[in-house]
């Protein structure tokens, strides 16, 4: 299962539904809670991230998410295009424009279920409008979603990635707007976030990903219902979450997770370490969680 526990966002809308986390003696079941839904939708949406930017060279980096090299210790560690990739998903262009290459429209369609390298399988559609390369400032990709499923969870919402660096700093603004992650027995995330993403390894070799190490800041907010339970957050991220190209997750970082303005506990990433673990602090004591 890849998501744990599911999320809503920074700007919550009125809500008839009542918040379980009201009384000291929830703070622990409030941080359990938040923390997994929260990792777990910043995970699906860093999938979504890999994918829009490794479509091909001609849109941005190409080569990363499920466009990614099976073996990269040969050689030089450079992609080869349509080759060494695992291509159970079909990549569908439609030139918007009569007279101009952008925007252009990708979609990936990964049909009624595409297991990746990275062993998730994916189902349905995310259709992507590029403005420009990603590689320029100003650029940016709109995705939205069609019957998408990551695993077993579908995905609902939009999500924005804008080139927002200058010709010596890479660096990108991610939008996730209304996002829903739904999972079959109707427990469900709903999460908002605005990120800022700045590489700060791997910009001299513009076209390659396998080197690129990205510091994440900024905000987001959600609820979770689970199993009956229903509970709203948000987030600051409070030192930089650190994410590498030749990891799937977060390897460090912290974020605060607040219930209206009680910070209730904290999400650490790690030191740095490549791995599937995070922690939790509440009440002054530390639980660890297994990231999926």
């Amino acid at each position: 299962m890849v998501v744990t526990a599911m999320a809503t966002g920074l700007l919550f809308t009125a809500c008839k539904k009542h918040d379980e986390a009201s009384g000291a003696s929830d703070r622990e079941e409030f941080a359990a809670m938040s923390a997994r839904s929260d990792a777990a939708a910043e995970l699906v949406f860093d999938d979504v991230f890999n994918n829009i930017m490794g479509v091909s060279s001609e849109v941005g980096v190409g080569g990363t998410g499920v466009f990614g090299r099976a073996d990269v210790s040969a050689g030089n560690g450079y992609r080869v295009e349509g080759i060494d990739s695992t291509t159970c998903y079909t990549v569908i262009t439609k030139q918007l424009s009569t007279s101009t290459r952008f925007p252009l429209q990708i979609t990936i369609d990964f049909g009624a279920g595409c297991t990746g390298r990275d062993g998730r399988t994916r189902k349905g559609r995310i259709i992507i409008v590029y403005t420009g390369h990603l590689a320029v400032s100003g650029n940016s990709a709109t995705t939205a979603f069609d019957n998408y499923y990551l695993e077993n969870v579908k995905i609902d919402g939009a999500y924005k990635l804008t080139n927002t660096g200058t010709p010596d700093k890479k660096s990108y603004t991610t939008q996730v707007i209304n996002a829903k992650l739904s999972q079959p027995n109707g427990n469900y995330v709903k999460w908002n976030s605005e990120k800022k993403v700045a590489q700060v390894e791997g910009g001299a070799t513009l076209f390659i990903g396998l080197d690129d190490v990205f510091s994440i800041s900024g905000n987001a907010g959600g609820s979770v219902q689970m199993d009956g339970r229903y509970f709203q957050w948000s987030t600051a991220i409070t030192a930089p979450l650190i994410k590498r190209y030749t990891c799937r997750f977060i390897s460090k970082g912290t974020l605060s997770l607040m219930k209206g303005n009680d910070a209730v506990a904290v999400l650490d990433y790690g030191p740095g370490v490549c791995d599937n673990k995070a922690s939790f602090s509440v009440n002054n004591e530390d639980h660890e969680i297994t990231l999926h």
